[in-house]
């Protein structure tokens, strides 16, 4: 672990299982190093393991099954600086294992299906994320990863999805109107009646007024923007990329929404539309294109969410450096 931190800065990433938590991860490990970012599942804080779950049917979603008091009481404690220790899920066995002890770190994160359900734990944290799957993609990313990675069967992964769709919306979806950005992964407009889902709308949905929150912008912060970047300086295949940016609401709060349709033939190209944004708080020129291409191979890559997930990565560095009275990174355009 890095050097004992004056001040721990929390994290929240939240997200439904299989919508690409884990990427995200890897992207901020990557963006502050592995020794100054630890990571807590909320998953350790299961109070009911899978045998409870099902005889008391319930799902892992539902609050029932999850021991919030404990949550935010260890949440609490490690954001003033403690150790705590922290309970363990244990995924293979499906039961609680003993508890380990968690150190404070410059930056905490805690992940898991339920950051930002419980409103004293929405309070502590600094800077927040959900990432938002379309049930369609989310479905064909699911069967891709349950089948290939787990041995699972089509039918298994469509009755597991269908059995946990109640307490998604209920207990998981709701989390995003809280969210200080959501990255939203959606079928593309550009092919008309996709089945497949291989190429991908992705917006990226910031609320304005959040302090040491600048969003991002394309071209003239404020304007409605459409703008198709193919061309000489951008190798684009069919279907092409097509970018937006404007002004919205969501669930009834002031947002900007920048969105990418279509995929990247090249990654070394991104930095044409990487130098077409504003308040990206990169450090240098290409920052953004550098941190893409040093992982050319993590999911998302080739599309807006690899893009807008390392976005958020640097924003939240810069969040991360004013909270701790750092000079503030300057923005580069």
């Amino acid at each position: 672990m890095a050097s004992k931190p004056e001040k721990v800065i929390l994290i929240g990433v939240a997200g439904d299982s299989g919508c690409g938590k884990s990427t995200f991860l890897r992207r901020l490990e990557e963006i502050f190093g592995e020794e100054f970012i630890t990571v807590i599942c909320l998953d350790d804080y299961h109070s009911l393991d899978r045998k409870q779950r099902k005889a008391q049917k319930v799902t892992a979603l539902n609050p029932k099954a999850n021991n919030f008091d404990l949550m935010y009481e260890q949440i609490k404690a490690i954001k003033a600086g403690n150790a705590i220790d922290k309970p363990i899920y244990n995924h293979e066995t499906g039961e609680l294992d003993p508890p380990e002890r968690v150190e404070p770190n410059h930056i905490v994160v805690i992940e898991g299906l339920h950051p930002l359900y419980d409103e004293r734990v929405r309070e502590l944290i600094d800077f927040s994320v959900y990432l938002d799957i379309s049930d369609e993609v989310k479905i064909n990313w699911k069967i891709q990863r349950d089948m290939e990675e787990r041995g699972h069967t089509y039918e298994d992964v469509l009755a597991a999805i269908n059995s946990r769709k109640p307490d998604f919306k209920a207990y998981i979806d709701v989390q995003k109107q809280y969210a200080d950005v959501v990255i939203q992964i959606l079928p593309t407009n550009l092919i008309p009646d996709d089945k497949e889902t291989k190429v991908l709308r992705v917006r990226l949905i910031q609320r304005e007024g959040i302090e040491n929150f600048d969003p991002v912008y394309l071209f003239d912060e404020g304007s409605t923007i459409d703008w198709i970047p193919c061309g000489r300086k951008l190798t684009c295949s069919y279907p092409g990329i097509r970018m937006h940016y404007g002004p919205d609401s969501y669930y009834g709060k002031e947002v900007s929404v920048l969105e990418i349709d279509g995929q990247f033939d090249r990654l070394e190209e991104v930095i044409y539309i990487e130098s077409h944004l504003s308040n990206t708080s990169t450090k240098n020129y290409g920052e953004m294109t550098e941190l893409l291409l040093k992982h050319r191979e993590y999911p998302g890559s080739n599309n807006g969410s690899g893009l807008f997930q390392v976005l958020v990565g640097l924003k939240m560095r810069e969040t991360y450096e004013v909270l701790t009275a750092k000079a503030p990174a300057k923005s580069t355009v």
